[in-house]
């Protein structure tokens, strides 16, 4: 994605925003006409674990993403500065000692494998990477990237998602995947609503 979003002048913002919605539209085509090419209860155990789910969780899925994450996390919080430099645009993070294309590549190859290790753990579940920062950001006020803030309010919204498709989403047990699309497709929808107005 980075490749095929990349340009003269780097990586733009909304082009990479653009570019992953393209890749992410053909793969979902290609899985799903995988599992249309598949054994029927091998295609059913696959979009049960596509729909993203908590549940028969235990210590041996936390052990391996606790491991992935304690090799990762230093990364990210080693470039958290550089990732608050280069929120004011590359030129001033260039000024300021910041390698723009280097650091935007660390830190895309950073979230990319937090987000493996996590959907490998549970399977993927939308909209809590995009919500948790913002939560986060609101909550502390803070100018920095909210690395540490935004993963204990993903966190917290995760597990408020999964007691509420547990308890009231109606009267079936949601896989947890489901409940934050729906969740987190309300929130995307106010988010643009909030940024029309100002």
């Amino acid at each position: 994605m980075l490749l095929l979003a990349a340009r003269g002048d780097g990586q733009g913002g909304y082009r990479l925003i653009l570019v992953g919605i393209g890749v992410g539209a053909v793969l979902s085509g290609l899985n799903t006409v995988l599992l249309a090419m598949g054994d029927l209860d091998r295609a059913a155990a696959a979009q049960i674990w596509l729909a993203g789910s908590l549940n028969a969780r235990g210590w041996s899925h936390v052990w391996p993403a606790a491991i992935g994450l304690a090799a990762i996390l230093p990364v990210a919080l080693h470039h958290a500065r550089r990732l608050a430099l280069l929120e004011m645009g590359d030129e001033m993070a260039s000024q300021l000692g910041v390698p723009p294309a280097r650091t935007r590549t660390i830190m895309v190859l950073t979230a990319v494998a937090l987000t493996a290790i996590a959907t490998a753990a549970a399977g993927p579940i939308a909209f809590v990477a995009l919500a948790g920062p913002q939560l986060a950001r609101r909550l502390t006020a803070s100018a920095d990237a909210p690395l540490i803030s935004g993963a204990l309010a993903g966190a917290a919204l995760l597990v408020g998602a999964d007691l509420a498709s547990q308890r009231v989403a109606f009267a079936i047990n949601l896989p947890i995947g489901l409940a934050t699309g729906l969740l987190g497709g309300g929130y995307l929808l106010w988010l643009v609503r909030q940024g029309s107005r100002s």
